[in-house]
């Protein structure tokens, strides 16, 4: 049996949801992004409890179908942008509809509809996320760091960063910079 879990994006999550589901006596064979695959079924009232427990750290089960293909492509976004060494060379517009099998248009409207977000600027924020974490890292500069996230440029990533953020990608990292020089002091 498996089941769908919303708002499951990192791997503290994944740690919170194992941790739920050991506290409640559930044997399941594996937890992802997104998703847990259990030993057998579970009764109507784990699944009550199950549901009740992860809400409290911000986590849905996800029963409806146009949810579970929302979370199907956010899952398959945050894998893309966090997880992978390098982007896709072909747009996230063809990627995405290649990896789901679905029009990208008829997944877009969809995602509005049901995030509030459109999904371009939901790639985009997270793409934003991971150059975040690319700065703080310091092992790429801003040219690596656009090829890595198949930028066409460093322009365009600045652009997109400071759309995003309100500051430029040198200025992030300055003040990231900063911050751990200050923490080292103290």
């Amino acid at each position: 049996m498996k089941v769908r879990i919303q708002n499951m994006v990192s791997l503290r999550c994944k740690i919170r949801v194992e941790s739920v589901l050991d506290g409640l006596g559930i044997a399941y064979t594996s937890v992802e992004l997104g998703e847990v695959h259990f030993v057998r079924p579970i009764t109507p009232a784990l699944k009550l409890k199950l549901k009740e427990e992860l809400h409290k750290s911000g986590l849905e089960v996800i029963y409806d179908k146009k949810a579970l293909l929302i979370e199907k492509i956010i899952k398959v976004v945050i894998e893309m942008v966090n997880y992978s060494d390098e982007l896709p060379q072909v747009n996230f517009s063809k990627f995405l509809s290649e990896k789901m099998q679905l029009d990208y248009h008829k997944m877009a409207l969809l995602f509005s509809k049901m995030k509030g977000v459109t999904l371009e600027h939901f790639i985009i924020v997270h793409k934003v996320e991971r150059i975040k974490e690319l700065l703080v890292y310091n092992e790429l500069n801003l040219t690596e760091i656009s090829y890595k996230m198949n930028y066409c440029g460093v322009a365009h990533l600045s652009k997109q960063f400071k759309q995003i953020t309100g500051l430029t990608p040198t200025f992030y990292k300055s003040l990231t910079t900063l911050e751990r020089e200050n923490l080292n002091h103290e």
